[in-house]
């Protein structure tokens, strides 16, 4: 087992980490900015170590000076988490070759699967339906329109390496598609240092549905089902539920198996997520793979009983999974909200600032996932979601009432939350009808007031 692990990360995660490794018994190295030194993850670790200045490139994107102070520390490991190094190919690389641990795949496979060009094509190959579309990256324009007019329109523009909803356009005509080209390559350039698009077939009003797995380093995979993550904004995901209820029995099963053959046809091991987008068929399409924790984790928790990173610790550890698939039991329904500093009435504007007073929800079956206390000042240079808050029903309908009250039990007083904004959601009668896709919210309110 290891025995000290290094976070490379802030906030929620970087709490929800520590907290894991307490349990089991694990010391724990919280690293922190100059903007963070009174952030509650460096609280609760074993030791802290301040590694840069605010801005996440001086600081958590620094991989001299987290590997530097995992050396300093005696870590033996470092999980990522989401975001910042946790899908850099480099960095699980280096970790590697230092002999410190890192808690995820081999850099070989995230570098593959975060070109989603080439994902796309080793999903294929291992059996995974796949989104139609150029084979490989486009050349030119020329070769965009041609295959967009066998495709039949809409079509999709997508960045290579692109990540976040960034770097994503959809034309539905030859002139929009002209256009387009031109914009995603400076996007993808701007955004990722890499220029490379491809083309899709655009699967209109589709649900994002994503598969949970976990595979050790024996050969074993098994899925924890799957999570709905089509309430979304710009392509950022705002809340998620398990399960979805729009998948039958049978999709359900058949998307759990594509999922489990695929990470062991490629030899993928540690925790990771597939997603898909489903058609009004009941078809699904590999989106992405992500080589990491996911934000919205705790939802597969709350209905399995699962903690998801204590078993990646177990996995990075080198132990079998100790789950076969059968042994995997789905209890009720679960939902998770995003909680931003953000003002939903100015395009939600970020705002960041100092915390006043604060209350946070309780009760059977809810759960907060935070990193945020009274007194506390929230730092501009972050992402901005602050809290998620879970619950967990016997079904959708008391999962959504739970969460309308965890909801409007929270009082953040002295910055703006997108709160309201949640609770209008929940209170929209097509999603309280399970009548919606990923442009829910762009159809139902006016994001840009």
């Amino acid at each position: 087992m290891l025995k000290k692990v290094l976070i490379a990360n802030r906030g929620e995660i970087a709490v929800r980490i520590i907290r894991a490794c307490r349990e089991m018994g694990i010391r724990t190295v919280a690293i922190y900015s100059e903007a963070d030194k009174n952030a509650l993850h460096t609280t609760l670790a074993d030791e802290a170590i301040c590694i840069g200045p605010a801005p996440s490139q001086k600081s958590y994107l620094n991989m001299k000076a987290i590997l530097e102070a995992a050396c300093l520390t005696g870590a033996d490991s470092i999980h990522p988490g989401f975001g910042f190094l946790s899908e850099n190919a480099n960095f699980a690389k280096i970790c590697k070759e230092m002999g410190i641990k890192f808690i995820g795949p081999e850099s070989t496979l995230i570098d593959l699967l975060g070109n989603k060009s080439q994902a796309k094509q080793t999903m294929k190959k291992a059996g995974v339906p796949v989104v139609p579309g150029s084979e490989g990256l486009l050349n030119s324009k020329k070769q965009a329109l041609e295959l967009a007019e066998q495709m039949k329109y809409p079509v999709m523009l997508k960045a290579s390496a692109g990540g976040g909803g960034r770097g994503i356009r959809v034309a539905y005509t030859p002139e929009e598609l002209e256009k387009d080209y031109d914009l995603v390559k400076q996007e993808a350039k701007i955004a990722f240092n890499d220029d490379s698009i491809y083309l899709e077939k655009f699967i209109e009003n589709p649900r994002h549905v994503e598969i949970q797995i976990l595979a050790d380093e024996h050969g074993n995979a098994i899925h924890l089902g799957e999570r709905d993550c089509s309430i979304q904004r710009r392509n950022q995901k705002v809340l998620e539920e398990t399960p979805s209820s729009i998948l039958k029995p049978e999709t359900r099963k058949k998307m759990g198996e594509v999922a489990v053959n695929a990470v062991k046809e490629i030899g993928y091991t540690n925790a990771g997520t597939i997603e898909f987008l489903v058609d009004k068929n009941q078809d699904f399409y590999f989106m992405e793979m992500n080589t990491r924790v996911q934000v919205e984790h705790p939802v597969t928790e709350m209905v399995t009983g699962i903690d998801i990173i204590k078993e990646q610790i177990k996995i990075a550890s080198g132990e079998k999974l100790t789950y076969q698939q059968e042994d995997i039991c789905f209890t009720g329904h679960s939902m998770e909200a995003r909680i931003n500093c953000e003002n939903p009435s100015k395009n939600f504007m970020p705002c960041a600032g100092t915390i006043k007073g604060l209350h946070l929800p309780g009760g059977n079956g809810i759960r907060v996932d935070t990193a945020i206390y009274s007194g506390y000042t929230i730092p501009p240079n972050y992402d901005s979601m602050i809290a998620k808050i879970i619950v967990h029903g016997k079904d959708r309908q008391e999962s959504i009432q739970k969460m309308k009250s965890a909801v409007a039990e929270l009082v953040v007083d002295g910055i703006q939350t997108n709160a309201d904004f949640i609770l209008e959601i929940l209170d929209n009668a097509n999603f309280l009808n399970n009548h919606y896709d990923t442009s829910f919210i762009a159809k139902e309110f006016d994001i840009n007031k």
